[in-house]
């Protein structure tokens, strides 16, 4: 079954209706040129972060545009992934109306939105091999389901989803689909960006957080058509990214290689723990992973994450997750850090 998608069906009526908040620095964008600015009630004293920043981002969404091969119109930045991912509520679900679908085990911050929002979320799990299941996914969506929220490759878990069941969802489904990318670096599979101009009703959020080590600068970005990123656009808050965000975020963009060099020596990491892992009686299986960590079925999880803690080692247990009974999580560390791993799990 395919599914015509008409985007004012889903957007909030009230969101549709809203005339945005018009900074200082959305009326003037000449940045470049020497101007004297006594529009923004800023202090005049030079520090260089005195004025406010960019509000549209335009020179760190031209570089990602570059490298990613989409317009500077179909990116929208956030005060980290989170934002993003609570805009998209904002946007498209009406409180005590409509509903979400997420996909456990799968991050938690989907669910904490949806509370936070007010919108029921309905969790449909994932297979026992924690593949995606289309057909009960669809049997879950009715006319108030906006959004359904896959994270591939997904975490806990590690695995990328099919293909072929995420274009069923993007096909029979007249909401957004939104893709979390976070770990899609680690990954073999192609970025869903690739396909934005196939689905209209298309939303994919990656991060700086992982592959390009700057977790503590907080950018989160979306993907999504013109259409549906200038809908984002009119309710983001007007300076939500820093100016210091930016800046560094333009310095890490501009060394590709340094980071895919990096890159590689994580999957390489990984393929040595794996190795050492497999040697481990108390580990009963190690989860497939295409992203920068690993997810293991042990024997005893609490008592396993606990003695790790007491070496000065700390990983996370997942068992609380569905389908995660026993199970740890170890992110990918340097190469020191790999080694005094292997070093105490053979200890104990």
């Amino acid at each position: 079954m395919t599914t015509t998608f008409n985007l004012e069906e889903i957007v909030r009526k009230n969101v549709q209706r809203l005339v945005p908040y018009s900074s200082a620095r959305d009326e003037f964008t000449g940045f470049k040129n020497p101007m004297i600015f006594l529009d923004a009630n800023e202090n005049p004293f030079e520090n260089g972060v005195n004025r406010y920043p960019d509000p549209q981002q335009r020179t760190v969404k031209e570089v990602l545009a570059s490298q990613k091969g989409v317009s500077v119109s179909q990116i929208l930045l956030g005060n980290g992934s989170d934002e993003v991912l609570d805009l998209i509520y904002r946007v498209f679900c009406e409180p005590k109306e409509d509903n979400v679908i997420t996909l456990p085990p799968t991050y938690g911050m989907y669910k904490v939105l949806a509370e936070i929002n007010n919108i029921e979320n309905r969790e449909v799990l994932l297979t026992a091999d924690f593949e995606l299941d289309a057909s009960a996914i669809l049997k879950q969506i009715d006319r108030n389901t906006k959004l359904i929220f896959i994270c591939s490759p997904n975490n806990p878990t590690g695995n990328s989803f099919n293909t072929k069941a995420i274009e069923t969802l993007l096909k029979s489904f007249n909401g957004m689909v939104v893709i979390d990318e976070a770990y899609i670096d680690f990954s073999s599979q192609l970025s869903w960006v690739n396909r934005l101009d196939e689905f209209p009703n298309l939303i994919v959020t990656q991060t700086l957080s992982k592959a390009y080590g700057m977790a503590g600068i907080r950018l989160g970005i979306c993907y999504a058509s013109q259409e549906v990123i200038g809908v984002i656009n009119k309710v983001k808050p007007p300076y939500n990214v820093n100016e210091l965000t930016q800046q560094k975020a333009l310095d890490r963009l501009d060394n590709p290689q340094l980071i895919k060099s990096e890159i590689n020596s994580i999957l390489a990491a990984k393929d040595n723990l794996l190795k050492a892992l497999d040697e481990l009686s108390w580990i009963a299986k190690i989860y497939p992973s295409e992203a920068n960590f690993l997810l293991l079925k042990v024997d005893d999880a609490k008592m396993r994450y606990q003695q790790l803690i007491e070496k000065g080692i700390v990983i996370r247990d997942r068992s609380s997750q569905p389908l995660c009974e026993n199970t740890l999580r170890i992110t990918i560390g340097t190469q020191p850090e790999n080694t005094k791993l292997i070093e105490v799990l053979k200890t104990i």
